[in-house]
């Protein structure tokens, strides 16, 4: 699937994200299980999937059939920033075919000591044709990524960073100001909570949306329905 076709695929739908990471209660040491919320996606009508680890994306994909957006969490010493943070973690999603690789294009410390810039041009030069999906906190980190050269822009880190608003909903605004400016897609990403937020955020402008802890996390579900009950 080249590029044009997938973002055929997915305009004005929802990309489910799948992921566990350790000490999350669905991580598995021993193997991936995460396909089978994969499984119960795609029976949902995802178009495409959003998930962590190379073995994820590789048990995904082939669960699934559908395309991967593919990204590895990871925390280096001296890196604020640990989404696909260097070299090592893109060659391996490319190695097991990621249809889409997912890096942090916030403006967060590197240990490399490497600029975002610096390294998205290494990235871009060694993989030319690559789909990348920048994931940023803020209107600045967002321009910046469309002028890197970046395929997709998504919000995905809005109030996880220093330099973005703490919000308990979606950052609509961001999502409205991109989307206004920028002429690659823009996927609207994180706390998207409730299905009314996911249609706003498609009213808002987004070519289309993520939506991962409301549906595929269950402890997050799960906990927000007992702090609900616990302070009716």
């Amino acid at each position: 699937m080249n590029k044009q076709e997938l973002f055929e695929q997915i305009k004005g739908q929802m990309i489910i994200s799948c992921q566990a990471i350790p000490g999350e209660p669905l991580y598995v040491e021993e193997k991936s299980v995460m396909y089978l919320m994969a499984r119960a996606a795609k029976m949902a009508g995802t178009p495409a999937i959003r998930t962590s680890s190379i073995r994820d994306v590789a048990a995904i994909k082939e669960e699934t059939g559908l395309p991967v957006i593919g990204l590895v969490k990871i925390q280096y010493p001296g890196f604020e920033s640990y989404i696909t943070p260097t070299m090592k973690e893109v060659d391996e999603l490319v190695a097991v075919g990621s249809d889409v690789i997912a890096l942090d294009c916030t403006l967060c410390a590197r240990g490399d000591g490497k600029t975002v810039n610096e390294f998205i041009k290494e990235v871009r030069q060694k993989y030319p044709d690559a789909i990348l999906m920048a994931d940023i906190s803020n209107y600045e980190e967002g321009i910046n990524a469309w002028k890197l050269g970046m395929d997709i822009v998504g919000t995905t880190m809005s109030g996880y960073t220093a330099d973005s608003p703490h919000m308990d909903g979606p950052d609509y605004e961001l999502v409205s100001r991109l989307s206004k400016t920028v002429d690659v897609p823009v996927i609207g990403e994180g706390k998207i909570h409730y299905p009314d937020q996911a249609v706003k955020m498609l009213d808002a402008g987004a070519f289309a949306i993520v939506v991962g802890g409301a549906i595929t996390r269950p402890l997050e579900i799960a906990n927000r329905f007992m702090d609900a009950v616990k302070n009716r």
